[in-house]
């Protein structure tokens, strides 16, 4: 091959590369950049006195007086809001019968949505659900709330040859006729919101250590996030002995036959079954034929996702094994150490580097398994576990929350920020528990390194 020619080809590849990595680097940025702006928004954002209420009935925390100083005021400014509709209200004994259960219907409509916007309207029962005995919490929510207030969703059909058109139409057009429509309600809610709900910026780093409230409308992820450390470590518990242990078998001790040629294979098929298939087995092995526990639990799931990730621990302890120059095992043997000895003071510590690389990628794929925790050890809502329950009760995780709170909440755009929040939660531990590792890596590759 000519110099010239080499060096184009040199050039190409050095493009190829450095494309490829702005490729990844683009990708991460789309990927991670909304999870760290929304997700960031369930620890920092403007919470307003509702916000402040909550935090001081149910977590206790806030100066009290402060506190009622503020509801004070907001009280003052809703008011005038609730002499409007008692008004409108009043004024019903003067309109049709057919026209007042019209404006009778739309007004119940309209206190719904005023006590999702602001709580209960005073001189009202108090509601039993905690998610009904607050107004909204998070300033960008009362935002919405608020349009809710001075819109209607309704469908255009006019046009038969397509589909109905969403539109918004105004709701003062349902009180035309009453006080409502003359007295300025819906100018007032609109102008007045800031002084009826008076957002703060708030940084509410409680939500990493809250337990849940009332299915994740109020408080934090702590019991999801202990789960999923439970989880994790149990699984590598498991995995990283068997698999050193497997590893060291079959580079060491095993010879080339048909046997240890079809238990390799096998080992790589594994690493490729859909991570369901595990689920299942976890159920039908660990819980119904061994009876680890009497139904889900965090051990029958560490035990299922440490045999998800064993292929994944065995391979990459196999080669770092292997890359063990040949000659360090020739001294050791040649100074009279045994074929143990040798292996566990001179090869293993050797190859401990390539082992946690493998360690750190099994680590990132058991914190985010779903599937297999969902018939072993998942629940949706419950309690922070105590180490001595892991044994015999289920937890409550971050991958499986995630995905229940997206898909099966009954409210899933009310709590938008808790699932951005649990993702982003979610990619910082795996970062950490990473991070963690490959520090240590380091550490014991300089000190073998002298």
């Amino acid at each position: 091959m000519q110099l010239s020619t080499r060096h184009v080809l040199d050039r190409a590849f050095s493009s190829l590369g450095i494309v490829a990595i702005a490729l990844m680097g683009a990708a991460l940025v789309l990927l991670l950049g909304p999870i760290v702006i929304r997700g960031s928004g369930a620890l920092v954002f403007r919470g307003t006195v509702e916000h402040r209420r909550l935090m001081l009935e149910l977590f206790q925390r806030g100066d009290a007086e402060e506190l009622d100083e503020e509801l004070a005021l907001a009280r003052k400014a809703r008011e005038p809001l609730y002499e409007k509709i008692a008004e409108c209200e009043a004024d019903l004994k003067s309109l049709g019968f057919a026209r007042r259960r019209e404006v009778r219907g739309a007004l119940h409509e309209l206190k719904e949505v005023m006590r999702e916007l602001l709580g209960p309207a005073p001189g009202t029962p108090k509601p039993v659900m905690p998610r009904d005995q607050y107004g909204q919490t998070r300033w960008e929510r009362a935002e919405l709330k608020l349009k809710d207030v001075l819109f209607i969703e309704k469908w255009d059909y006019s046009d038969p040859t397509q589909m109905g058109k969403k539109t918004l139409a105004p709701r003062i057009e349902d009180f035309k006729g009453t006080p409502l429509e003359t007295n300025g309600f819906f100018t007032y809610a609109e102008t007045h919101l800031d002084e009826m709900l008076r957002p703060n910026w708030t940084f509410y780093w409680q939500f990493l250590t809250d337990r849940s409230y009332d299915a994740h409308f109020f408080g934090g992820i702590w019991p999801e996030m202990l789960g999923t450390f439970y989880l994790t470590f149990g699984a590598m518990l498991f995995a990283l002995p068997l698999g050193v242990i497997a590893a060291v078998y079959l580079t060491e001790y095993a010879g080339a036959g048909p046997i240890i040629s079809g238990l390799r294979v096998c080992i790589s098929t594994l690493a490729g079954v859909p991570s369901i298939v595990f689920g299942l087995f976890g159920l039908a092995f660990f819980i119904n034929t061994l009876g680890v526990s009497s139904s889900k639990s965090v051990l029958a799931g560490s035990l299922t996702l440490g045999l998800l990730v064993l292929p994944t621990v065995i391979r990459a302890s196999e080669e770092a094994i292997r890359a063990v120059p040949k000659t360090y095992r020739e001294a050791a043997l040649s100074l009279g150490a045994g074929k143990w000895h040798t292996v566990m003071t001179v090869v293993l510590p050797a190859a401990l580097p390539g082992i946690l690389t493998g360690l750190v990628i099994s680590m990132g794929r058991a914190a985010g398994e779903t599937a297999p925790i969902i018939f072993t050890a998942a629940v949706s809502v419950g309690q922070p576990l105590k180490l001595g329950q892991v044994f015999s009760q289920p937890t409550p995780a971050l991958p499986w929350n995630i995905y229940n709170l997206c898909t099966e909440h009954e409210a899933v755009d009310e709590i938008r920020h808790v699932q951005y929040g649990m993702v982003f939660v979610l990619v910082g531990l795996v970062l950490l528990l990473n991070t963690a590792a490959i520090i240590l890596r380091a550490r014991i590759s300089k000190k073998l390194h002298g």
